[in-house]
Order: structure tokens, then C-alpha cells, then sequence
């Protein structure tokens, strides 16, 4: 990283995923067998290890900054010739091919603000995946305990040290719209060195729409897909009353 960070830097500082997400991604698309599409691929935390294992993997995404990262990584770990990166949006994809698995890791799926858009997405998606394929994705659970203590309140989610000594800290202030189901999040990363004095502050803002378990079943049926498994974690525990996550594995009706 340069004395000046991108979003993109700090993204791929903090955002570690969900515990075992990415040895459930590899071990889905190894027994997948062909052609795996990631959308939402970000900075490749999710294609690159993919990549490594062997497997033949697409990834799309929005954003130029993230897919740069992604590419300079995918050099770095010596898979920049098998991994395919293009920049397009998940609403409305036009690959030319079919693929055995089309996943949207991390909670994606939740950057889609309407239902019109999620609509759109899961129609190429159905239109993408190639006959007995399948479609992966995880998002977290909607409580009430979790709004109730992270409203309008400005919480820690974390600190991370850096080789050279520095320190970054990030915080989120979120805001919800219950009525339109809308999680609006203003995050800071606010970096320090050695010395606890801070030399540079990033603010940026995102939009997530929450979405319910029974909610996502009916979303899929309409655009044609069915839900075949459903996990809690990652490690393929129950999906339950406890569950923070919601994993699922479906297929063409």
C-alpha cells in the first residue's frame, strides 16, 4: 500500500468475509465441475483462491478500483492468466456462455436496492447457468435485537494493526428504513501511526437492503430457481431461529 490509500485498500484490509466462506466457495465449485461465475467479485478475497484450486472462474463486478486490486493480486499469487475479470453489473449480464455454478458471496446480493433489481439479476442469472447448475449465495439475517442496537449509533467493528505500525480503525454509522427494507451505512476508516497520531480519514456510504429468509425462498421461485439446501454457517450447520446467516443452494426449477 502507498502513504495514500484507496477504498479499495482499505476494503480488502477489513472485509475478511464470514468465518469459512471461502472453503465452502472452493469445495462448491469443485463439485460444480465446470465453469464457475462470481458476481460481486470485488478485490477476488472469494476468485482468486478459486483460481488457486484450479477452477475455471469468471468474476464480475461494478467497480474499476476493485476489479484493479483484484488484478494486481491475481498477478501476485501467479493466476492472473486464469482468472477472468470483467467489470458489468449483476442487474443485466450478457456473457455469451453457461456456467455449472454462479455464486454472489459476502452479501452482495443485499447491493441491490429494489425488487425490480434483484428480479432482473436472478433472471440472468437463471439465463447464465448451464444445465443441472447450480447458484450459491449467502446473506445475513435480519434481527430486531441487531436494529435496535446498531441504529443511528456510531459502533467500532474493528481495529487492525499493520506491519509498519500503523493502525486502522473502522466505524459504521447506520441507518435503517424498515418500511423499504434499507440498511444505510456511512463508513470511516481512520488510520494511525505508530505513535497513535492520526494521518489519514476515509468516509464513504453504501446502501444494503436487508432481506428475509421466506422473503429470498418466493424471490427464487419467481425468477425460476429452488432452493435445494440452506445452511446457518459455513461449516453446514442447521440454518435455525439462531442462525446469523443464511446460506443457500439452489437449482433450476
Amino acid at each position: 500500500m502507498s502513504n495514500l490509500y484507496h477504498w479499495a485498500d482499505y476494503y480488502d484490509l477489513t472485509q475478511k468475509g464470514v468465518p469459512g466462506d471461502i472453503d465452502f466457495y472452493v469445495e462448491q465449485a469443485k463439485l460444480a465441475g465446470g465453469k464457475v461465475l462470481e458476481l460481486g467479485c470485488g478485490t477476488g478475497r472469494i476468485s482468486i483462491p478459486l483460481a488457486q484450486a484450479g477452477v475455471d472462474v469468471t468474476g464480475l463486478d461494478l467497480s474499476l478500483e476493485m476489479l484493479e486490486r483484484a488484478r494486481q493480486k491475481a498477478a501476485a499469487a501467479g493466476v492472473a492468466d486464469s482468472l477472468r475479470l470483467l467489470q458489468g453489473d449483476m442487474r443485466n449480464f450478457d456473457l455469451g456462455q453457461t456456467f455449472s455454478l454462479i455464486m454472489i458471496p459476502f452479501r452482495s446480493f443485499l447491493h441491490l436496492l429494489h425488487i425490480h433489481e434483484q428480479m432482473k439479476a436472478l433472471t440472468s442469472i437463471r439465463k447464465h447457468l448451464a444445465p443441472g447448475g447450480k447458484f450459491v449465495m449467502n446473506v445475513f439475517v435480519p434481527k430486531i435485537q441487531h436494529f435496535h442496537e446498531e441504529s443511528e449509533k456510531m459502533s467500532l467493528r474493528g481495529t487492525y494493526r499493520l506491519d509498519n505500525g500503523e493502525e486502522v480503525a473502522m466505524w459504521d454509522y447506520t441507518r435503517y428504513d424498515h418500511f423499504q427494507q434499507l440498511s444505510e451505512v456511512t463508513r470511516i476508516y481512520e488510520r494511525s501511526n505508530a505513535d497513535g497520531v492520526m494521518i489519514e480519514r476515509v468516509t464513504g456510504r453504501f446502501t444494503l437492503r436487508y432481506i428475509y429468509p421466506a422473503e429470498l425462498h418466493h424471490l427464487l421461485r419467481l425468477n425460476g430457481l429452488k432452493v435445494v439446501q440452506r445452511y446457518g454457517t459455513f461449516t453446514k450447520g442447521a440454518f435455525d431461529a439462531s442462525s446469523n446467516e443464511l446460506i443457500v443452494v439452489a437449482e433450476a426449477l
